[in-house]
């Protein structure tokens, strides 16, 4: 089965899906955002996804009043999450950048209101985070949009994922398997899991968010099946902001991105043949021919 997420075909053997997650690496400053969404575009990815909360639903209470030291000074954590929160016009500023790039655009909406607000802004698919997997309103909400609809199964159990999956339905349904873990170490990276849910939900696209440092376990993923690959990226893996450690910065996305294609380039059809660059070795080497 495959998902068309704007003008990509995710699954069925089309090239993986890469999604570079700026999510709120843009420390609330649009023009930052635009030069992460310049980084994706020329490293090619296919997307860039962001992060959508109305603060005072999505902060949990016993967080709101708890210090933050941020780079404009001590304020509560409530007071942080409208400091680096987009609103419309900055979306629609950063939204058109990216489609001139090339580039899909979407976000993870974390509470009913701002589903609506990128409802409104017509974008080409939404993504649940692992942190709203239970969330059974807000998945019923999405699932109402019609849109695609990529599932991150990190922090989740299996029954969670069920029931998750139960709510959206499969049509349009892309799942991630994901280790909610910054930055995330090898041994939790538990990449079995990509063929476990390939089985447990046949025909769905099955690919891989990823919070680790570093290539090496991206790219195992694309070499077990993933079919889509979702990185946080970062101008800076030093900067100020909870998730620039676990991000690649602009170099270690364009590698990605290189082996990953290399990676499919590689996998062939199965069919044992000789090539043609086998021909004059074989010439060369072999004493008895069959």
């Amino acid at each position: 089965m495959t998902v068309r997420i704007g003008s990509r075909v995710v699954g069925g053997g089309h090239p993986a899906y890469v999604v570079a997650e700026i999510g709120l690496n843009h420390n609330g400053d649009v023009e930052l955002a635009k030069q992460l969404i310049d980084v994706a575009a020329d490293a090619g990815a296919d997307a860039v996804k962001f992060q959508k909360r109305t603060p005072e639903i999505a902060t949990p209470e016993h967080m709101r009043d708890t210090p933050r030291e941020t780079p404009w000074g001590t304020m509560t954590y409530l007071d942080y999450r409208h400091r680096v929160e987009f609103g419309r016009d900055e979306y629609v500023a950063v939204g058109d950048h990216a489609t001139l790039r090339g580039l899909d655009w979407f976000a993870s909406p974390w509470d009913l209101p701002s589903v609506d607000f990128l409802e409104d802004l017509n974008v080409v698919a939404h993504k649940v985070a692992s942190a709203c997997l239970t969330d059974i309103e807000l998945l019923e909400a999405l699932r109402d949009t019609g849109k695609p609809i990529i599932l991150s199964t990190g922090m989740s159990t299996m029954a969670q994922i069920d029931r998750a999956i139960e709510v959206l339905g499969t049509e349009k349904l892309v799942l991630m398997h994901a280790t909610s873990t910054y930055p995330m170490e090898p041994d939790e990276a538990n990449l079995r899991m990509i063929r476990v849910l390939g089985e447990r939900f046949p025909g769905i696209p099955v690919g891989y968010s990823g919070h680790e440092r570093g290539l090496q376990i991206s790219l195992a993923a694309v070499a077990m099946g993933a079919v889509a690959v979702e990185r946080h990226i970062t101008l800076d893996r030093t900067m100020w902001g909870s998730d620039h450690a676990a991000s690649l910065e602009p170099t270690g996305l364009e590698h990605l991105v290189r082996d990953i294609r290399i990676i499919e380039s590689a996998f062939g059809d199965g069919v044992k043949r000789v090539f043609p660059g086998e021909e004059a070795p074989m010439a060369k080497l072999r004493r008895v021919d069959a």
